[in-house]
C-alpha cells in the first residue's frame, strides 16, 4: 500500500499513523468498552442516549459495523503488506482513512439530529474504501489466494446497507445482522484456521516439541464449507421460517465439524502460554455458537438462539478480536510474545467472563439484572485494560 511521508506533522501523529494497527487497535479497543458502557444501562432503562436507533439497533450496528471493521483495518492494513511485499498505507492516507472511521462513530452518535439518510452516507464509507484499498494491493501482487477476505469486506458493506434499509422500514434489523454476523464469523474460520494452527506450531517447536497442529486439508475445508452453508440457511430463516428445521440440522453438524476441526490443532498443548491458548479459546466460542443456534432453531428457544447468537459475537468476536490485537501489538512493538499476568487476568480472564456470563443472561433470563451487568462490566475492564496497557505500544514509537 502506498506509504506517505509524515514529517509535517507532530511525532505523535507521525508515531500513531505510522501503521494501521496503531490507530484502529486502540481507538477501536477504546470504542468497544465505551459502547457497552453506555449500552447496558440505556438497555434497562436507566438512561436515554440521543440517537435514531433503538438500544438494540445501535448495540448491533457500532460493534459489527464499527468495532470489527476498524480491528479487521488494523490487522489487513498490518497483513496485506507481508502477503504482497509492497509498502504499507502510512502518513496521510492513513489518517484519512481513520477519519472515515471516526466519523462515521461521530454520525451515527448524532443520527437524531441528521437523519437516517445523511448518517448512512457518512457511517457507510469506510467499508466499502477499505475494501477497495485491500483490493489494489491484491489485484497489484496478483495475489488471488488472499482475495477471499475482500469478498468479506463486500459482504459487511452490503450487510451495513441493507441494516439501514430495514432499520428505516421496520425499525429493527433481521436479515443485516444476521448477514454482518454469518460475514465475520467465516472470516474467523478462514484466518483464524490459517493462524492458530501456524502460531500454535511455532510455540510447540521452540516449548512443547511432540505432536504438532495437523496441517490444512479437506477436512478443514469440509467445515468451513458446512459453516457457510448454515451460516446461509440461519441468515435467511427470518424471511424464509420453513428453513428453520434444515438450517438446525446444518448448525449442529457445523457445529461438530469445527470442534473437532479445532481439536487437530493441539488446543491442550499450549496451556503454558496464555498468549496461544486465548486464540484457542475464542475459536471455542466458535462451534458452541452453531451448537446453540442449531439447538434454537430445532426447539424454537428464543433464549437458545440469543445464546447463540452471543456466543459468536461476544465469545467469539470479542474474544478473538483481543486475542489478535494482544499478540499483533506485541509483536510490532518488539515485545516478547509472551502474555504477562496483566493481560491474563484483566484482559482475558476478563473477555471470557463477558461471554459466559452473556450466554448464561441469556439462557436463564430471569437473572438477567444480574448477569448482563456482570457482561457489561466484565467486557469494559477487558476492552479499557486493552487500551490502558497495550496503550503505551501503539502510541509511542517502537524501543530501538
Amino acid at each position: 500500500m502506498t506509504s506517505r511521508r509524515a514529517d509535517h506533522y507532530p511525532a505523535f501523529l507521525a508515531t500513531l499513523f505510522s501503521a494501521g494497527f496503531r490507530p484502529f487497535f486502540f481507538f477501536g479497543g477504546l470504542h468497544a468498552a465505551i459502547m457497552i458502557a453506555l449500552w447496558v444501562p440505556w438497555f434497562l432503562g436507566f438512561i436515554a442516549i440521543p440517537t435514531e436507533f433503538s438500544p438494540t439497533g445501535w448495540h448491533q450496528h457500532e460493534l459489527l459495523f464499527g468495532y470489527v471493521p476498524a480491528v479487521i483495518a488494523g490487522f489487513l492494513l498490518t497483513a496485506v503488506p507481508s502477503w504482497t511485499g509492497r509498502r504499507p498505507l502510512s502518513g496521510w492516507a492513513l489518517a484519512a482513512l481513520f477519519g472515515l472511521w471516526f466519523a462515521g462513530r461521530l454520525a451515527v452518535s448524532v443520527s437524531d439530529k441528521i437523519g437516517l439518510s445523511l448518517t448512512f452516507l457518512i457511517a457507510g464509507l469506510f467499508l466499502p474504501v477499505l475494501a477497495v484499498l485491500v483490493l489494489r494491493e491484491l489485484v497489484t501482487a496478483r495475489n488471488i489466494r488472499n482475495y477471499k477476505v475482500v469478498a468479506v469486506l463486500c459482504l459487511l458493506t452490503i450487510a451495513q446497507a441493507f441494516f439501514f434499509y430495514e432499520f428505516n422500514r421496520f425499525g429493527r434489523s433481521e436479515v443485516s445482522g444476521r448477514l454482518a454476523i454469518s460475514a465475520i464469523i467465516l472470516l474467523i474460520t478462514v484466518i483464524g484456521g490459517r493462524i492458530i494452527p501456524a502460531f500454535t506450531g511455532n510455540w510447540l517447536k521452540q516449548n512443547n516439541p511432540g505432536r504438532f497442529p495437523v496441517p490444512f486439508g479437506s477436512f478443514d475445508l469440509a467445515a468451513m464449507l458446512l459453516s457457510g452453508a448454515a451460516l446461509g440457511i440461519w441468515t435467511l430463516e427470518p424471511i424464509w421460517e420453513p428453513v428453520a428445521p434444515a438450517g438446525g440440522m446444518f448448525c449442529l453438524a457445523a457445529g461438530i465439524l469445527q470442534f473437532l476441526r479445532q481439536l487437530r490443532w493441539t488446543p491442550h498443548r499450549t496451556l503454558r502460554e496464555p498468549l496461544v491458548t486465548i486464540l484457542h479459546a475464542a475459536f471455542l466460542f466458535l462451534p458452541a455458537g452453531f451448537v446453540l443456534t442449531g439447538a434454537a432453531q430445532l426447539l424454537d428457544d428464543p433464549g437458545l438462539r440469543s445464546a447463540g447468537i452471543h456466543a459468536w459475537t461476544v465469545g467469539g468476536i470479542g474474544t478473538m478480536t483481543l486475542a489478535l490485537m494482544t499478540r499483533a501489538t506485541r509483536g510490532h512493538s518488539g515485545q516478547p510474545l509472551h502474555a504477562p499476568a496483566s493481560t491474563v487476568v484483566c484482559i482475558y480472564v476478563a473477555i471470557i467472563t463477558a461471554s459466559i456470563a452473556r450466554i448464561a443472561a441469556a439462557i436463564w433470563p430471569q437473572y438477567t439484572m444480574q448477569l448482563l451487568p456482570l457482561a457489561g462490566l466484565a467486557w469494559v475492564v477487558a476492552f479499557l485494560s486493552f487500551a490502558f496497557i497495550y496503550g503505551r505500544f501503539l502510541l509511542l514509537a517502537r524501543e530501538g
